[in-house]
């Protein structure tokens, strides 16, 4: 497994031969969930390679850019364990080099639920993300669906500025209790641990609602409000139900919608969602 900091290191293992590669973009601290991109790269590419970087500019200043938390000796071994060819562990210095003064802005769908509680961070996004593509230029990228907005902005992005790698969308992966998994879990001390799995309780309630025949958004996202506010302890951020194209909010739901929601637990904030559509 060739590790690197370096983006010409990057392009020559990439380009030694015309394989096909997948790519999984990361921030680190690994879990099934990013494993499962892993995989699902493995077995729809020959080579497969992995960005373990923690992006500055997606992080507001009052976010926990500096507690992110970090294990690059562990992340290294479970890619090597899975069977990763690079991994690219850029420094802020490589990525972001004195005089740089570019960014990508994706508009109309980062304005709503992340972009409006986070204004700053799908720009970081769009940025690192197009940095990352254009270094590593792979086949196929791998997100996952937990980050439903960030997947359908990446779309737009590469779509709008013609970038050649398909992008590839896998579902969300779940501790037993049906919480995503996400490195920012590890923050919940005990008593947040045991409330945060109604994220998915509510989803899963909103889902089983439509498909008895409720078609009122409001309804729907009330039905969510009630089941997260029965406790004091979780902090509502926003419940949405959207488009799952245009992210526009919903008052009539017809062919589908995209149910997502961002709950406080104390300083750490999840997100969770869950796509409906009409059978």
């Amino acid at each position: 497994m060739i590790i690197t900091d370096n983006i010409q290191e990057v392009r020559a293992a990439r380009w030694r031969d015309a394989a096909d590669w997948g790519f999984v973009p990361t921030m680190g601290y690994l879990h099934a969930g990013h494993l499962a991109l892993v995989a699902e790269a493995k077995a729809n590419n020959e080579h497969v390679a992995v960005s373990i970087y923690v992006n500055p500019t997606q992080f507001a200043p009052d976010e926990d850019l500096s507690t992110y938390p970090r294990d690059m000796e562990r992340d290294l071994e479970l890619l090597r364990a899975a069977g990763v060819d690079l991994v690219f562990t850029p420094s802020d210095e490589v990525m972001y080099p004195a005089g740089f003064q570019t960014s990508v802005l994706v508009k109309g769908v980062t304005q709503m639920l992340e972009g409006a509680s986070r204004p700053t961070h799908f720009e970081g996004v769009t940025t690192v993300v197009t940095k990352l593509l254009n270094i590593v230029q792979p086949t196929r990228a791998y997100f996952g669906q937990k980050d439903a907005q960030q997947t359908i902005v990446v779309r737009r992005m590469v779509q709008d500025l013609n970038i050649n790698s398909e992008i590839v969308i896998i579902p969300t992966m779940r501790e037993a209790d049906g919480l995503a998994m996400s490195s920012r879990n590890k923050y919940l001390d005990e008593q947040q641990r045991a409330l945060a799995p109604v994220l998915r309780q509510s989803l899963l309630a909103a889902e089983k609602a439509l498909n008895a025949g409720e078609r009122d958004a409001i309804v729907i996202r009330a039905l969510i409000y009630r089941m997260i506010a029965a406790d004091p302890l979780p902090e509502i951020d926003y419940i949405s139900v959207a488009d799952p194209t245009t992210l526009a909010e919903l008052d009539e739901i017809e062919d589908g919608a995209l149910l997502s929601l961002a709950i406080f637990f104390g300083k750490t904030r999840l997100i969770d969602n869950l796509i409906w559509k009409n059978a």
